[in-house]
């Protein structure tokens, strides 16, 4: 029998496909060893066969983009996750990921987290910022579910997976997306772990009709990028870079700069243009090393 599934999750040359009929573990064929082809988590693929229980992975299809660390494939969007406080939030680190983000074609979601260790005058400033920058920001606490229902809406029909520096509390939310969830995925976990296969790996949990990775440790992805490229994803930018005196104009040395008039006059963020400065000579910098 042919199915279709997804794989959500490898171990020791076993793949776990959800399809239709339930969780089938499947090993690859030959022919993608041959070819040089690692099935990874997030594949979608075709399986064959006989007893709804074991079978063979005939055909992977075509990956949309593929992380590096963890090893996951045909991810949707990214809950770039920061706390307020504690640790206090890095916005340098924030604006990298979301840059990071779409350069592999992920939809950005910004979770400001920890909210209840603060008033609303110190995250609101931060959250207009980038909300009128046409980003989806969510601000949550798990200690009084603040935003958790918003998040869990942003999840629906999504392969999502959390993402940001340790200690921000990606792992809380996680569990508070889970909790009506309990049960369905204690299940899957028992029928995952079962048998010889127990070390724990990467892992996408079906949920509403999407899946959520879960693995909320730091994800790596390449930042390629020209350093001259890099305007083009600061959103803030567009709106003045036509008052440019030049249509090649950086905003950092060049005369008659609209960009940088914006910046003095309180229209473009400082800190987010301190951020494009920093990222640009981080780019360069890396060009010089390679060459």
């Amino acid at each position: 029998m042919r199915l279709s599934g997804r794989i959500i999750r490898g171990i020791g040359g076993f793949y776990y496909v959800y399809t239709e009929h339930g969780i089938i573990e499947c090993r690859a064929r030959g022919k993608f060893r041959i070819s040089n082809i690692v099935p990874i988590v997030g594949d979608n693929v075709d399986i064959d066969t006989e007893n709804l229980k074991d079978g063979f992975i005939i055909n992977i299809h075509n990956r949309k983009n593929e992380l590096v660390r963890p090893p996951v494939s045909n991810v949707d969007q990214a809950i770039i996750t920061f706390s307020i406080v504690n640790p206090v939030l890095n916005r340098l680190q924030l604006d990298k990921m979301i840059i990071l983000t779409e350069l592999n074609e992920i939809h950005p979601v910004i979770c400001i987290n920890k909210i209840d260790l603060v008033t609303e005058d110190v995250f609101l400033p931060l959250y207009n910022l980038y909300k009128n920058l046409g980003y989806d920001v969510i601000a949550t606490s798990k200690f009084d579910n603040s935003g958790i229902d918003k998040l869990k809406a942003m999840l629906i029909g999504k392969t999502s997976f959390f993402t940001g520096p340790s200690g921000v509390g990606k792992s809380s939310l996680i569990n508070c997306i889970h909790g009506t969830n309990k049960q369905e995925i204690g299940d899957l976990s028992e029928k995952l772990l079962r048998g010889k296969h127990t070390t724990r790996n990467v892992e996408l949990i079906p949920f509403e009709n999407g899946y959520v990775l879960d693995t909320p440790g730091f994800t790596s992805l390449n930042l390629d990028l020209d350093e001259a490229e890099l305007k083009y994803y600061f959103r803030d930018f567009k709106e003045y870079e036509t008052n440019c005196r030049f249509k090649s104009c950086l905003h950092i040395n060049e005369p008659d700069c609209g960009v940088k008039i914006a910046v003095s006059n309180g229209l473009i963020d400082k800190i987010r243009y301190s951020n494009y400065l920093n990222l640009y000579n981080e780019l360069k910098s890396n060009k010089r090393r390679r060459y």
